[in-house]
């Protein structure tokens, strides 16, 4: 057989298997019985067999790219979150009732995003969502009802309460009146959306280089997260996870220590030693040198004051929460010392990052339901600038894509750097 056969045969074979590698996961789905809990360590998670990652890996292909394109198959074969950022009422829930339907068909669990308070993102790369608090809760509703009884895992409104309206500057929200409205709304859309008996419903938290542990316990609480199944951390981020976890388990602490703890502490998330707890004098409760992306063993003092305050509460007392892990595998990106005179943002289109853990709902660590891929990987997260004034993000030399734009290269880098190294899920 000539050699130009044999490649035409080889491209062929791997077109087939891009084709069906996510096709190949949903057969898989429908081999499992259905579980009654939402979300449980059993969990197996809907595959979307014409994601974006699947319509790349044909792409590749069909530019000869073979690399690129077994990655992106491999990609393809693993569960990611569905975002639902606009629409009508009646649109949100055929979009959501479809969705759900697909899943129930083959026995898995869909992880979907509501992305759609009013003012999110401050206005900046993400900005958008609906058009008044009466709209957004319409819209909730509609969100809601499109689950029905079907099962399903919501995150809600990525950085909704991590950037509240008074968060974004001095003149966006002088009266309060704004902030106060989107924490009504929030807890709204938790009530709401955990009306539907087997949904499991996780509030968006940030992540740990972010809000301070008490603050953040505080909204969280002020939000309803009581009456979901817990929060969410590292959405769109590339924070590492067990940091985030370690994080996360503070913040749980906090809320327990601040609502069910000591008497003389109802209330008080403000006294809650924090990701930012000082090292140097570890008694006084300010900020200090205690926070290192890349060292967490300086945050011994916030572990020691929990230990010390919290003594053991009941095992199921205190609030679960999910991570994140669909760009962490390399852990956070630190620029160049002295490269950017301004913010680096870190976190927008990070450089050089590669997945983190699979998803799955058995962690093995206590407290975390669930690891996932909740910002699809290879979307953009806006035109990045670093702070330097003009338009193109240095990083790449180019202006990066509109945010939830797909970016087949940094699919590409996502994949190609994943850790653990990226395998097909069996």
């Amino acid at each position: 057989m000539k050699p130009r056969t044999l490649r035409r045969r080889a491209t062929a074979a791997l077109a087939a298997l891009a084709a069906c590698a996510a096709l190949t996961a949903t057969q898989g789905q429908a081999q499992a019985a259905p579980a009654t809990d939402p979300l449980t360590p059993t969990t197996r998670f809907y595959v979307d067999p014409e994601s974006k990652a699947a319509e790349q890996a044909l792409t590749d292909l069909r530019k000869g790219d073979l690399t690129n394109a077994v990655n992106m198959a491999r990609l393809a074969s693993w569960p990611q979150a569905e975002w639902f950022t606009e629409g009508t009422p009646d649109e949100v829930r055929a979009k959501v009732r479809g969705l759900v339907r697909e899943a129930r068909v083959v026995n898995r669990t869909p992880v979907l995003v509501a992305y759609n308070v009013p003012g999110r993102d401050c206005s900046q790369y993400s900005s958008g969502g609906a058009a008044s608090s009466a709209a957004y809760r319409q819209w909730i509703d509609a969100f809601a009802a499109g689950i029905g009884d079907s099962k399903a895992v919501v995150v809600v409104e990525p950085d909704g309460l991590a950037l509240l309206p008074n968060d974004c500057g001095p003149d966006v929200d002088p009266t309060g009146e704004l902030t106060a409205t989107r924490v009504a709304d929030l807890a709204y859309a938790v009530r709401t959306l955990k009306s539907k008996a087997r949904t499991a419903v996780y509030l968006d938290a940030g992540n740990v280089l972010w809000r301070p542990v008490g603050e953040m316990a505080r909204r969280l609480l002020d939000a309803g997260v009581g009456d979901g199944d817990g929060f969410a951390l590292n959405v769109s981020n590339t924070h590492p996870t067990d940091h985030n976890a370690r994080y996360g388990t503070w913040i749980a602490q906090c809320m327990w220590y601040a609502t069910e703890g000591p008497e003389h502490a109802r209330g008080h998330t403000d006294w809650c030693a924090t990701q930012y707890y000082s090292a140097a004098a570890p008694n006084d409760g300010a900020p200090g040198n205690a926070v290192d992306s890349a060292d967490p063993a300086t945050w011994r003092w916030t572990d020691a004051w929990y230990d010390q305050a919290m003594g053991t509460p009941p095992a199921d007392a205190l609030e679960h929460f999910v991570i994140d892990t669909s760009r962490n595998g390399l852990g956070a990106w630190t620029p160049e010392p002295g490269k950017y005179t301004g913010d680096p943002e870190i976190w927008c289109n990070a450089p050089g990052r590669g997945l983190g853990p699979r998803p799955t709902a058995d962690t093995g660590v206590p407290l975390v339901d669930a690891y996932l891929w909740i910002k699809i990987p290879g979307e953009s997260d806006g035109s990045c600038t670093r702070n330097t004034g003009g338009t193109i993000d240095p990083e790449y030399g180019i202006v990066d894509p509109p945010a939830g734009t797909w970016w087949p290269d940094q699919a590409h880098t996502l994949a190609r750097n994943a850790a653990p190294r990226l395998t097909f899920n069996r």
